[in-house]
């Protein structure tokens, strides 16, 4: 007991400071103090000092688009685990080589003839690893595309189909996890698999609601379907005790365990699990929503690859054909929410249309021709995935500087500015530096993972000056809400930089 009220003290006076700075950090950030350079680099080097990353490592580089100079730099040559930055290098491929243009196509095919209503062969998906089959971009209800696929055979005089229903996911390769992710993660929607065949996020939404003090509590699954298998053991317990629950899937398994227990009158609880197998998934779904329909189905849900039968390509006539939105709007979801599942589809979408089959290592191939054009060794850094969950990515602030660069003077800049985060505005910066002199003036990435913190992106000064940086944070140990108070003071120094 002694032993925790001690280590409860020394963590206190540890952050009282630190937590007392934060909270007079609004005041101190109102005052319109102007930094020349040798200024400037003072109050940074002042900034990442700060003894509560005595034992951290700082990576930082700050440069002007106006000039080329480099105003600030702090370790910006080291390799760092960036978390999602990564998904700059991802998003800047994207426009460099799709084009911010460019729409993802699905098609819906016919094996055999339509007589008398009836299908006779079998119907099949043929994907191209389009992510947005979910809530968000359909409605708020991603059964509601296959809804109209259905009522579209349905007005074809399609009432009935006597094969089996298959999903062509070979666009992409059976790799369905990044390099060097933690396999007791996979179950958790931030680390969804990938699939040239892809529903809802290839998650599954959980909500657990209380009924009466000992009754099992109400669970529903959404989308609600066969695929996958509930295990629940969560029980109503009285309005004194907590709600605890945790939710898993064994690894290989679309088995759900639900356990725990939440009390009485209380919220609904959710959570989101992913799923295991992305084409049996959205095949099941599929199936099920077109039988809902009405239009029967006697065969069977099957991936291409798992099917015994050769299908003959020149057998195969189109029944509808879905185009996505824009890559830019796809972009924008990745870099403003950070979704890890869309950077991974998009990383084998690149390797698609360079070498022919998705996968990431195809993705990073194809992006070595970017890092050369931004004067970035490929060599010299280590890209393992596209979204940034894998501890193996290694970078530099400078390459990340170098890439900001490139894209401000050959990419294709105002859309790829546009996809980031804005300082108190939206995204993941929404909450960051509001009711500061950076409010509206800090377009950037932010990164967490384990022990890892990073922002990079574009500062415009209150001179109107535009400034591309990046600030990463290894082996932390310290509350992240410090870590954010530590980059969002060094952009606010920097928004008030101005040239001698």
């Amino acid at each position: 007991m002694y032993l925790k009220k001690l280590i409860s003290l020394i963590f206190f006076f540890a952050f009282t400071g630190v937590f007392a700075q934060v909270d007079s950090l609004k005041e101190v950030q109102k005052v319109e103090v102007r930094y020349n350079r040798d200024e400037l680099r003072k109050e940074l080097d002042k900034i990442f000092s700060d003894p509560s990353f005595n034992n951290s490592f700082w990576g930082v580089m700050v440069k002007s688009l106006k000039t080329g100079e480099t105003i600030y730099r702090r370790n910006s040559e080291k390799l760092m685990h960036p978390a999602s930055i990564i998904k700059l290098f991802t998003t800047a491929a994207a426009f460099d080589i799709l084009g911010k243009d460019f729409r993802y196509e699905t098609v819906l095919l016919a094996n055999g003839t339509i007589e008398k209503g009836v299908l006779r062969g079998d119907l099949i998906l043929k994907g191209s690893g389009d992510p947005t089959f979910a809530n968000k971009f359909c409605g708020g209800d991603s059964k509601k595309l296959f809804e109209l696929w259905a009522d579209t055979l349905i007005a074809k005089g399609v009432w009935a189909i006597e094969g089996n229903v298959i999903g062509d996911d070979r666009q992409f390769d059976n790799n369905r996890y990044g390099k060097g992710w933690n396999n007791e993660l996979n179950s958790q929607w931030f680390s969804a698999p990938s699939g040239a065949i892809s529903f809802n996020e290839n998650i599954v939404e959980i909500k657990v609601s209380p009924t009466k003090r000992n009754f099992p509590a109400d669970i529903i699954i959404s989308p609600n379907t066969s695929y996958v298998v509930m295990n629940p053991k969560v029980v109503t317990v009285d309005k004194e005790t907590s709600t605890d629950i945790t939710t898993t899937r064994d690894y290989n398994s679309n088995v759900i365990t639900i356990t725990g227990r939440i009390k009485e009158n209380s919220n609904t609880f959710t959570d989101y699990v992913s799923i295991d197998d992305p084409t049996t998934f959205t095949m099941t779904v599929l199936k099920e929503v077109f039988e809902n329909k009405g239009i029967k189905i006697s065969g069977g849900v099957f991936s291409i690859n798992n099917y015994s039968k050769r299908i003959p390509e020149e057998n195969l006539f189109p029944l509808y054909k879905h185009t996505s939105i824009s890559l830019t709007s796809i972009i924008n979801e990745i870099n403003k929410n950070s979704n890890n599942f869309f950077a991974e589809q998009l990383l084998r979408t690149i390797g698609l249309e360079i070498y022919n089959l998705g996968s990431a290592e195809n993705g990073i191939k194809a992006l070595r021709e970017l890092l050369d054009e931004a004067n970035i060794s490929p060599d010299d850094l280590v890209m393992v995935d596209g979204s940034g969950i894998s501890l193996f990515n290694l970078v530099s602030p400078k390459q990340i500087v170098a890439l900001l660069s490139y894209m401000y003077n050959y990419g294709n800049f105002k859309d790829f500015k546009a996809s980031l985060p804005i300082a108190g505005v939206d995204g993941t910066l929404a909450d960051r530096m509001s009711n500061t002199i950076a409010e509206g003036k800090v377009f950037a990435k932010s990164g967490y993972n384990t022990h890892a913190s990073s922002l990079s992106g574009y500062i415009r000064t209150e001179m109107g000056e535009l400034l591309a940086f990046s600030i990463l944070l290894n082996n932390y140990l310290v509350p992240t809400s410090l870590a954010n108070y530590i980059q969002d003071n060094a952009c606010i120094k920097m928004v008030n930089y101005k040239r001698n």
